[in-house]
């Protein structure tokens, strides 16, 4: 980047070329949002006052910003945070970076208990960033939940985005190999468990392999290995009237309906994403 002074506007132009020449499928969102953080202004202010000029601090920690995005880092992982449904959420090294896609399981639990003034008990195995858990608790005003990752840096963060929401006083996280003595009865389960096959680990994107933790995406040969685990606690951890919904990859639904069964579970429904594609199940007893 030029030493001489640079506008804000003049910045974001450059950024968004940079970033489209080193083959960032989402260029201007990309030089929006460093550029922003950089200067410590909102979009509004940067699209209001594009003649600013940036300051020499501001350069220097953007350069910093720009080369670890050139070199593959998410923007997510950059500025260590993400949002999902509507709320931000802290990233550390222990978390999966949430997708857009995983909101679909808020969507299924909103449509399938529709008063938000009931008292629910929720449960969420393996709760990374414990984005499926404080959301649906920001939805439901006299739930409480409990939240489990085998990661002591999940929790952390977890912890962490709970305190920052303001949501601590109702959720508990504690590091758990799943569901392992735990006890219920829960109304709602919820997971977004490792679901990609180890095989497949290598051919994923770089922003996922090399910065999404893969204990977080790894999930045995065929990808189906926490189903397996998961789907026979089911029984003894839901509530006679309660239900549990799994997100999982892309062709693996049937497989993941047969497991339920094989469980003793009853499959409700599966979802499909805003892409169309089967994205969640919802199981009961």
């Amino acid at each position: 980047m030029s030493a001489e002074p640079v506008s804000r506007g003049h910045l974001y132009t450059s950024l968004k070329k940079r970033f489209s020449f080193a083959g960032i499928s989402t260029p201007e969102l990309d030089a929006r949002l460093l550029l922003s953080a950089a200067c410590g202004v909102d979009d509004v202010g940067l699209i209001a006052a594009p003649d600013v000029v940036v300051s020499k601090d501001a350069m220097t920690k953007l350069e910093g910003m720009v080369a670890r995005r050139i070199a593959g880092e998410p923007v997510s992982r950059i500025l260590g945070v993400r949002e999902f449904w509507g709320l931000e959420f802290a990233l550390n090294r222990g978390t999966l970076d949430p997708r857009p896609e995983s909101e679909t399981i808020i969507e299924a639990v909103l449509k399938a208990r529709p008063d938000v003034a009931a008292p629910l008990r929720f449960l969420d195995l393996g709760t990374g960033t414990g984005c499926l858990l404080l959301a649906l608790v920001s939805e439901y005003a006299n739930a409480l939940g409990v939240g489990v990752d085998v990661s002591d840096d999940a929790i952390k963060a977890a912890m962490r985005n709970a305190s920052l929401l303001g949501f601590a006083d109702r959720v508990q996280f504690m590091v758990n190999d799943w569901a392992r003595g735990l006890d219920g009865p829960f109304d709602v389960i919820v997971s977004n468990p490792p679901y990609i096959p180890s095989a497949d680990i290598n051919a994923l994107a770089r922003e996922v392999k090399q910065f999404d933790p893969v204990a977080a995406l790894d999930g045995g040969d065929d990808g189906l290995d926490p189903y397996r685990h998961l789907m026979p606690e089911l029984p003894r951890l839901l509530s006679p009237a309660g239900m549990a919904i799994f997100e999982f990859g892309k062709g693996q639904g049937a497989d993941v309906a047969r497991i339920a069964i094989e469980a003793g579970l009853k499959v409700e429904r599966v979802i499909c994403d805003l892409a169309g594609l089967e994205r969640t199940i919802i199981v009961k007893l």
